[in-house]
């Protein structure tokens, strides 16, 4: 009682200094407690759970925004298809029961922008190398109160000098997470928002959190393919609402397929990154290659960010209430 007395009185105290943990994380859902929680004191994770200390556990997320979280069954179906790759039981964890947990949870928090993230881990049992020894899986998430401003001004990239994961890890959205940081921390000790990774064959892959977008200098919208990284959600959004801006004039086509790095830094007049809470972030100074890129942010990048932005305030099938 006395160290939960102590993380309640620092709860307090982080509120009254204006950085409360109650109003940045308003709500959490623990399958370990079998309910949703509210004390910020309370939102903990077993020390034994093998996603802590093996890192055997995946994760997922949705914007959060007016009240509907955005794309919620398509992460959903991510979230799935990761854990069956890392070999974690979802037979307690259907997916109609994880969408009504989340929503449930959502709901009780009473926020309205942000995003949720969400695990299913190995779960707790002890601290051997093998799951074998965990009773069962643990499914927790979180809601995380935060403002949206859709930037414009475009940022600069830089390529990874950090190795990037190889394709079983990279296109499973898994925890374990440290070529990603250790990514960004370079990116960022180098002047730049995020890195790019560029594959062994010489192809642009992916950011560290993060899918990247082409067009190119006949107007074509092109996504590196998926199968070696990631499948994000918001850029298969991105690449299932484009032909609109095809109809529209300001695209000729939208395709995926594999772009070198020589093709990218030549051919290529826009690049962006493309991903939740983004969701389209022009990039003005590429640097692949070691040598700056000289893009421009043309009606096609602007257009791109308004279809996305104007999908995610459609109540339409691709956002779900939680009110």
């Amino acid at each position: 009682m006395q160290v939960l007395q102590k993380l309640q009185e620092k709860c307090k105290s982080s509120s009254s200094s204006g950085s409360s943990s109650s109003k940045k994380y308003p709500a959490m859902y623990s399958s370990v407690l079998s309910g949703i929680i509210l004390d910020p004191a309370m939102m903990v994770v077993p020390v034994d759970d093998h996603m802590v200390h093996r890192g055997h556990g995946v994760f997922d997320t949705a914007m959060l925004l007016d009240g509907c979280l955005y794309e919620l069954d398509a992460h959903l179906e991510r979230f799935l298809r990761s854990a069956a790759t890392a070999r974690i039981d979802t037979g307690p964890f259907p997916r109609e029961a994880l969408r009504s947990i989340l929503v449930q949870m959502t709901a009780a928090s009473g926020c309205r922008k942000g995003s949720i993230r969400y695990w299913l881990s190995a779960g707790p049992g002890d601290f051997l190398l093998s799951s074998s020894g965990c009773p069962a899986p643990a499914f927790y998430g979180v809601v995380i109160a935060s403002e949206y401003e859709q930037c414009r001004h475009g940022v600069r990239a830089v390529t990874a000098s950090v190795p990037m994961k190889p394709p079983l890890f990279a296109t499973m959205k898994n925890v374990n997470y440290l070529p990603n940081v250790l990514s960004i921390m370079d990116a960022e000790d180098r002047g730049a928002f995020a890195s790019v990774w560029v594959d062994d064959r010489g192809f642009v892959a992916e950011g560290p959190h993060v899918n990247v977008a082409f067009v190119t200098a006949g107007r074509e919208l092109v996504l590196p393919t998926f199968d070696r990284i990631l499948g994000g959600c918001t850029a298969k959004r991105l690449l299932a609402l484009a032909p609109r801006l095809v109809d529209a004039g300001v695209l000729t086509a939208v395709a995926t397929r594999n772009i070198t790095v020589d093709e990218a830094k030549r051919g290529s007049v826009e690049m962006a990154f493309v991903g939740s809470g983004l969701p389209v972030l022009p990039i003005v100074r590429p640097a692949l290659g070691g040598h700056e890129v000289r893009t421009r942010q043309d009606p096609g990048t602007l257009s791109q960010q308004a279809v996305i932005i104007g999908d995610l305030t459609e109540a339409d099938n691709a956002s779900l209430r939680t009110d």
